[in-house]
């Protein structure tokens, strides 16, 4: 065999040409990526998406929530200061909410004076609200086991 003679393997190299992917696929994926970014980006900034639109409000109860020197929460009408229970024990769930909730309050100063908004909506979802922020968290979004939780608060009577 000369120097010069190409092996099998540089043979077969050397054969095959340039890379034939058809442009036209990556243009189609390089649309379909754009149009996905620029309409989500729309919903997001008109707030038009789905989810951003409430429906009506079946039942609204206006709660306040104080700690107790025992751990346990306290859960007050917002418009007669009646107790209405106390929740004791760990209440992950509600704690939880109630922290993300307060923790805006206190970035902006507010504090705990303002009730907060629980609202019942007509199509069976539950938001905790704080018209003091303007945040909410819809509390169907974590099950129906943490959203009864708060839901059962629109139907007790002052202790």
């Amino acid at each position: 065999m000369n120097a010069f003679t190409p092996l099998p393997y540089q043979r077969a190299a050397k054969s095959m040409g340039p890379d034939n992917f058809p442009k036209w696929a990556l243009y189609c994926a390089g649309f379909i990526i754009a149009f996905s970014l620029i309409s989500v980006g729309l919903v997001r900034i008109t707030g038009n998406g789905p989810d951003q639109l409430a429906a009506s409000v079946a039942l609204q109860r206006s709660l306040r929530f104080e700690d107790r020197p025992d751990g346990a929460v306290a859960v007050i009408d917002g418009n007669t200061g009646a107790l209405l229970t106390t929740v004791r024990g760990e209440q992950g769930f509600v704690r939880g909410t109630l922290r993300a909730l307060t923790r805006e309050r206190y970035s902006r100063n507010i504090g705990s004076g303002p009730p907060f908004l629980l609202i019942a909506r007509t199509n069976g979802r539950l938001t905790l609200a704080d018209p003091a922020t303007g945040e909410h968290i819809d509390l169907e979004s974590f099950g129906p086991t943490n959203m009864a939780e708060f839901a059962h608060f629109l139907a007790i009577s002052p202790e």
